[in-house]
């Protein structure tokens, strides 16, 4: 079911939101080859406790798969093959060249926020520089679409169509969602799709819109030895941005705040 959030609810969604791009702020100029993937983590528990507030990610276990092992930590920590899910680690070390997606949710106040960055970390290939630059572009382009009257897939379809226009493929089977006082709600957000299908988009309505897209021909993403990271089938690069927004009038409201820019170091 599609819940409508309050304007209370949204102020709220708000709060959540902003510590979000606050962690992710912080992360963007403190991320440097060496470091681990582990350290990253730990900055961004301690930040988000210090703001009186609680990890999404941490403990999570999706209702559709009750069995399935907690996550074990506060952010997600993918590094270029891995799309998402990737679990920070002291063995895990970011390096030059590298492109590290890092996803992150916060709980404060009885709802959730959520975003995800793709970093640069020095310099890096031409035709990956190209998919970091078009994964963040599409995502512009899907939450320019999600305005009232418009329909759920015309998001999908405007994202996959400008992803596409480089030649790079879109992982099918990891969407976006809804979100709210659960960190995933209804509806799916696919990041392909045909335009003027799926639901209508309504005033008050709570996405967080995900693209993921990788440089090779990878479709999906697999699960790398039965655990939570997911990696491109052929081993290729992929990036991952995210924002949480409300569908508004005329244009959408961004609860994630803004981008710094790519991580360069």
């Amino acid at each position: 079911m599609i819940t409508i959030k309050s304007e209370r609810e949204i102020d709220l969604m708000r709060e959540s939101g902003a510590l979000v791009a606050m962690v992710l702020d912080m992360l963007q100029l403190e991320i440097k080859p060496g470091m681990t993937t582990k350290q990253l983590d730990s900055m961004a528990e301690e930040f988000i406790r210090d703001h009186h507030s609680v990890p999404s990610f941490l403990n999570y276990v999706p209702k559709s798969d009750p069995g399935v092992t907690p996550y074990p930590a506060t952010l997600c920590v993918s590094i270029n093959e891995e799309v998402v899910h990737g679990v920070p680690s002291a063995k895990r070390i970011v390096n030059e060249g590298d492109i590290v997606s890092i996803d992150c949710g916060v709980y404060k106040g009885g709802y959730h926020g959520d975003a995800a960055r793709t970093f640069v970390l020095g310099v890096i290939d031409e035709k990956v520089q190209k998919l970091v630059d078009a994964t963040e572009e599409s995502l512009a382009r899907g939450i320019a679409m999600a305005v009232v009257g418009n329909r759920l897939h015309d998001i999908s379809s405007a994202i996959e169509d400008y992803a596409r226009s480089f030649g790079f493929s879109v992982i099918e089977n990891m969407v976006g969602h809804g979100i709210g006082s659960e960190l995933h709600e209804d509806p799916a957000v696919p990041n392909y799709g045909r335009k003027n299908t799926g639901v209508r988009l309504r005033e008050g309505m709570t996405l967080a819109i995900e693209p993921m897209i990788a440089l090779g021909k990878s479709r999906k993403a697999v699960s790398r030895r039965g655990g939570w990271v997911a990696v491109t089938e052929d081993g290729k690069p992929a990036a991952h941005f995210e924002h949480t927004i409300v569908v508004r009038s005329g244009k959408a409201e961004i609860l994630t705040g803004t981008f710094l820019g790519i991580k360069h170091i």
